[in-house]
């Protein structure tokens, strides 16, 4: 089913997190951010949205890199019900993309409720003080791709690398909601 992210809540201090990565690493919220920048992307496996705006995000990712933006991206949706998502399909996703960024595992999904997320994919954008300027849209492809779009996400975070402020108006994101365990 599809969600909208919640609006952004500008100025909300990012939540510490410490998770593992893809690569084998053990990574802080410290260890992520970026000198001018950070952006954390909630983000899973089998998701159509981000199966078809993985490109995208990727690009992205590298071009905020360039800007000295900080990315991550978290996968805490429940494996057990969700294989697809499990570690070792993170492990292989990030190497057949050759991610520019680190790929986090957040398992207990306590990062992912500290964050608020609800959908994936989903893009919180932090200044350099990590207080939240941006929670929208990476574009207005949705599921589908097109060369004309505007790059939201992009010009957001080159914003906020710029000024440390993000835009006033924003759309939110829009994908599959995150897979919590049950209680």
């Amino acid at each position: 089913m599809a969600v909208s992210s919640p609006v952004c809540d500008f100025g909300w201090t990012a939540p510490d997190l410490t998770l593992p990565a893809t690569d084998g690493r053990l990574l802080s919220l410290a260890d992520l951010r970026g000198k001018t920048a950070t952006l954390v992307i909630f983000m899973c496996n089998h998701c159509p949205y981000v199966i078809s705006a993985l490109d995208r995000i990727l690009r992205d990712a590298r071009d905020l890199q360039a800007l000295g933006v900080g990315v991550a991206a978290i996968n805490a949706n429940d494996a057990a019900t969700y294989p697809a998502d499990s570690f070792d399909n993170m492990v292989r996703l990030a190497r057949q993309h050759d991610f520019a960024f680190p790929y986090l595992h957040d398992e207990s999904q306590q990062v992912a409720r500290a964050y608020g997320a609800a959908c994936t994919p989903e893009f919180f954008g932090f200044d350099a003080d990590l207080g939240l300027q941006y929670r929208g849209r990476l574009d207005g492809g949705g599921r589908q791709a097109r060369p004309d779009l505007r790059r939201d996400l992009f010009e957001a975070m080159r914003q906020i690398a710029e000024t440390g402020q993000g835009p006033q108006d924003q759309i939110p994101s829009m994908g599959c909601s995150i897979k919590w365990r049950a209680a």
